[in-house]
Order: C-alpha cells, then sequence, then structure tokens
C-alpha cells in the first residue's frame, strides 16, 4: 500500500503542513516528479562561491606568513603577544556558517523534500570534512557546486564533478601528489646531480594514494569491488596533476579554488589499471577510468546497497538492492531511473518505521513540521554540535553512520531530549501539539501519544513529548 506518509516520511525530510495531502493521490507520482534535474538551494542566502572564498584563503596565509616573519626578524628583547586570531581561520569562518545556515533554511523549506534528501545522501556517500583547516571553509561548496547540479543527471558526470572539486581534491591531499617520471620530479632530479654538497638534502616527490583509494572504496566499486592494491597505486598515478589552481612558483597557474591540471606533475604514459590499459593522455586518462568505474557492475551493487539501506532499511532488503543495482546498469547510471526503482521496490513501502533518525533528520523535520526556517547560523551550529552531527564534520571519509547503532545511545538519546525541551519552549506558543502531530504525522500518530499530549501538563511539555515519540523518532 502506497501511504503518502511513507513518501513524506521517508523518502522525505518530514511533513510541513500539506505535505501530506499533497502527497495523498499518487504518493509514488509525487516523488518521481522531485527526481529529475539539478536541485538549487531552497533558500535565499547568498554564498560564496569556491574561487572567491579560495581566494580570500591565499590572502589570509600570506599574511599569516607576514606575520610570523616579521615576529621572526623582530630585534625587539620582548616579543609581542601571538595574535589572537587566525587570519585563515577567520576568512574560512563566515563562510562555514552561512554554508551551514543555507543547508538548514533549504531543508526546512523546500518544496522538493525527496530530491533535498537525495541532496544530502550524496554528501555523506563523498563525504569530506570542515575539521580539516583546508576544507573548513569550502565543505559545503562541493555540495552546493558539485552535487546539488547532477544529483538528477548521470552518475558519471556527478562522480566526474566531485572528484574534480578542490573540496575533495584538498580534503585528500592530491595536489600534492607528483608522478615520479613527471616533469617536476626530472627536473628536481637534474638539478640535485648538480648539486655539490652532497650532504644538502634531495626534495623528495611521490604518489600520494588517498584520492585514488577513496574514490574505489567509497565511491565507486566498494572495498570488496575487485580491485588490488596495485590498481589503487596505477589509479594514483592516473590522477597527478589533478589540483586546485592558485598555486606559486611552478605550481602557479589557474583560477584559486577552481579544478586545475597540472600537466608538470602528471606521471607521463600509458597505464594498466584493473586489466585495462589506458592510453588517454593528462587529464583525460583520469576521466576515462572515471567513466568506467561509473558503469561497473561493483559500483551498481555499491550505490544500490546503501540507497536503500538509507531509504529502506539498515539490513537492505536483497530483492530492493537488485532491482536498483539492475537500473543502474541498464541505464549506464542514469540517476532519475536508479531512483525511480528505488521508489517502485515493494519494500520501500512498508508500512513500518524502520529507520531511526539522525541528527540531521530529527532537526528538519522539526523544523518542517513546525513550519519555520531558521535565520542566524548560531542556531543551527548549536544544535548540531549538542545531536553529535556537525554540519559537514564527518569523523572519517566513510560519512557519517546510516544506521541506528551509530545514533541511539543512552547519551546522544539525553542530548535529544534536551534539544527537544528547547525547542519546545521556543515555538509552543500557538501551537496545538496533537494538531501538530496530525499534519506532521499523519496516521502515524499513535492514540497513546495522542493521550499523552492531552494530558500533558503545559503546551511546551505536550510539544517536547511529540518530538520525542517513537514515531516522530522514526521514519
Amino acid at each position: 500500500m502506497f501511504l503518502p506518509e511513507i513518501a513524506v516520511l521517508r523518502f522525505g525530510l518530514g511533513a510541513r503542513p500539506g505535505d501530506l495531502a499533497a502527497a495523498a493521490g499518487d504518493p509514488r507520482a509525487w516523488l518521481t516528479a522531485q527526481i529529475k534535474g539539478a536541485v538549487p538551494l531552497a533558500a535565499n542566502t547568498p554564498l560564496a562561491a569556491s574561487d572567491q572564498i579560495f581566494t580570500e584563503l591565499l590572502a589570509a596565509r600570506d599574511e599569516l606568513q607576514e606575520r610570523r616573519r616579521a615576529a621572526a626578524e623582530s630585534t625587539d628583547p620582548k616579543p609581542a603577544a601571538a595574535p589572537v586570531f587566525n587570519p585563515v581561520r577567520d576568512a574560512y569562518l563566515p563562510h562555514y556558517r552561512a554554508q551551514v545556515l543555507a543547508r538548514a533554511q533549504s531543508a526546512a523549506l523546500t518544496t522538493r523534500p525527496f530530491a533535498e534528501r537525495l541532496v544530502h545522501f550524496w554528501t555523506n556517500h563523498f563525504a569530506v570534512s570542515a575539521d580539516k583547516a583546508a576544507v573548513f571553509g569550502v565543505a559545503g561548496t562541493l555540495e552546493n557546486e558539485a552535487i546539488r547540479p547532477h544529483v538528477g543527471g548521470r552518475f558519471v558526470d556527478l562522480l566526474t564533478a566531485v572528484e574534480q572539486h578542490p573540496a575533495m581534491i584538498g580534503f585528500l591531499d592530491n595536489q600534492y601528489s607528483v608522478g615520479k617520471d613527471s616533469e617536476l620530479a626530472r627536473l628536481a632530479a637534474r638539478r640535485a646531480g648538480r648539486m655539490e654538497a652532497p650532504d644538502k638534502p634531495k626534495r623528495e616527490f611521490g604518489i600520494n594514494e588517498n584520492l585514488a583509494r577513496e574514490i574505489l572504496e567509497l565511491h565507486t566499486l566498494g572495498v570488496n569491488g575487485g580491485y588490488t592494491q596495485t590498481d589503487v597505486t596505477a589509479f594514483a598515478q592516473i590522477i597527478t596533476g589533478w589540483s586546485i589552481g592558485g598555486g606559486k612558483g611552478r605550481l602557479a597557474g589557474g583560477m584559486p579554488g577552481r579544478f586545475y591540471f597540472r600537466d608538470n606533475l602528471h606521471e607521463p604514459g600509458a597505464k594498466t589499471f584493473m586489466g585495462k590499459t589506458y592510453y588517454e593522455g593528462g587529464r583525460r586518462q583520469g576521466e576515462a577510468v572515471l567513466a568506467d568505474l561509473a558503469r561497473h557492475p561493483a559500483t551498481a551493487r555499491f550505490i544500490a546497497a546503501k540507497l536503500v539501506r538509507h531509504f529502506v532499511a539498515d539490513n537492505p532488503p536483497q530483492p530492493a538492492v537488485e532491482r536498483v543495482a539492475r537500473a543502474f546498469l541498464k541505464t549506464g547510471g542514469d540517476l532519475p531511473a536508479v531512483y525511480a526503482a528505488l521508489i517502485e521496490a515493494p519494500e520501500a513501502w512498508d508500512a513500518e518505521l524502520r529507520k531511526f533518525k539522525t541528527p540531521e533528520d530529527f532537526v528538519f523535520s522539526t523544523l518542517r513540521a513546525l513550519n519555520v526556517s531558521p535565520s542566524q547560523p548560531e542556531e543551527v551550529v548549536r544544535s548540531f554540535d549538542l545531536l553529535g552531527q556537525r554540519q559537514y564534520t564527518p569523523g572519517s571519509p566513510a560519512g557519517w553512520p546510516d544506521t541506528a547503532k551509530g545514533w541511539d545511545g543512552s547519551d546522544a538519546l539525553m542530548h535529544r531530549v534536551l534539544w527537544a525541551s528547547r525547542v519546545a519552549s521556543r515555538y509552543e506558543r500557538g501551537v496545538d501539539p496533537v494538531d501538530l502531530a496530525s499534519s506532521a504525522l499523519g496516521a502515524y500518530a499513535r492514540p497513546e501519544t495522542l493521550t499523552a499530549l492531552r494530558r500533558a501538563s503545559s503546551s511546551t511539555q505536550a510539544l517536547a513529548l511529540l518530538l520525542m515519540s517513537p514515531e516522530f523518532q522514526r521514519r
């Protein structure tokens, strides 16, 4: 049975007033209408592009280096105290806060909640972390510049846009990957050979395998996808030169904060990866590998399992995984067709609410239920700091946990109670919790929950009880 509650609560981000009625006529059609094309931010928060942010970062780094140089050269016997503010962090912080606010506002306001959830799914799939200083101010630009434009297109285009985005390259340090036979390495070797002083250390250049490994293990084939360590090394050689514009000296060139292929870092020549030899030159060599990875059967199975786990159950039903994987392979990774297969899977419409909400789900569904949108970044940042899912800071490149055991510990639940109480005290005025339960949960509002709401000592207590009810905590 195709319940509108399943469409809105499980596939979407929670019900705003009127959502359940909108989906009631044909829940599957309501979802299908949302999945084609780009998914722009629903908020009007002005955001800087990655190139502007990187330009500001470079200027801040120059300022910091100048301060340090001046301090080192100072003859003042009593050196000045270290600056209280870090200009690099100061350059990045406003951008991070603006990105977090815009994300929360879009989740609260969007009229395409299924598409917005898909954006969040892919952002977690292609995870970068603002905990790394170089990524702090641009983590959100990966979502907004690489994922939102391609979430309703082809997987190969999404994959390529993500792997060539400066946030991903900077997060996994591919800008420092240098082929041993590259132009830069050969030049360094010639210079080293002319040095008279044998005790002077030689500059070492080498391959960085971080990006190559994560593309294979986390973004495409999966850890059991059939590749070897030799393939990881070969792929890392293939994508040497994939870098970020705006360097200095022999690393100069390109626009700051944009993808830039540095031919002088690239390992030249044909290379063999997973049994196939790639003869393409330069940047095209890596793009050819991505194209093959994007249509590989292991990629189809890996992506299908993650989608079904996210939308259906922590233990993804195999028939649904196979259905989604077949659609992926048959269409060459046409994402709307993949999403349509997910919508058509009978297992996706099981009436039991099997997914425990992550903190993101909890916060965003609460905003939608109350029909409110945050206006200040502080309230969003504080909420996620309390609930343990600080935006754009997963603990590893694998992203945030997508199963209940990552979020249902006793401490985590106590933080949810605290947050629900704060929200209830702020928004209880003019809210009838019983009516809210109906508009937010529909048929899933249990009689015992409604009874508890009516018996609550105050509307604040009733609203907090609703937010912490078992049915509101699941989707």
